[in-house]
């Protein structure tokens, strides 16, 4: 587990991977974004992208998922207090493999709670051609290093 002091500017984590089936991209959309170039692989190719697609909040949970399974693995949870920006540069497909690389690009301490942080972070989802499929920049709460940690031994 790592802790507000654990973590510095310009660290990057890596996760795991995940393969998107055309089953499971149409089965989330239809119960969370039924719109045909995500549920219909027959009208699909009618739409703007040409082909049946995941929804972007199909690919925000999965790289989510990634990173609460990946490296970085922040103590007291991976807890969100918001998401500044967040962009599908290109959609997910079918058969796409997924990672994330986290970086830390800010860190503050709490000023109104001094047992933690404020650490943001930009996560960017690749697809196994390491484009870029999601770029999202969030605020999460990370729990300070207890007091008797690093209390000095005798």
């Amino acid at each position: 587990m790592r802790y507000f002091e654990d973590l510095q500017v310009g660290d990057q984590y890596r996760t795991g991977s995940v393969t998107v089936t055309e089953a499971e991209l149409i089965a989330f959309a239809r119960q969370y974004d039924p719109q045909p170039f995500h549920t219909d692989p027959a009208a699909a190719p009618h739409s703007v992208f040409g082909r049946l697609v995941a929804s972007g909040w199909h690919t925000a949970a999965l790289t989510m998922r990634l990173m609460v399974q990946g490296e970085l693995q922040l103590a007291g949870g991976s807890i969100g207090l918001g998401v500044d920006k967040i962009e599908w540069p290109r959609p997910v497909l079918p058969g796409d493999t997924l990672t994330v690389v986290s970086e830390i690009v800010e860190k503050r301490p709490s000023r109104s709670k001094p047992d933690r942080g404020l650490v943001r972070v930009r996560s960017t989802t690749f697809n196994q051609r390491d484009e870029a499929v999601e770029v999202m920049t969030s605020l999460q709460l990370v729990l300070r290093r207890p007091a008797a940690a690093n209390a000095p031994r005798l």
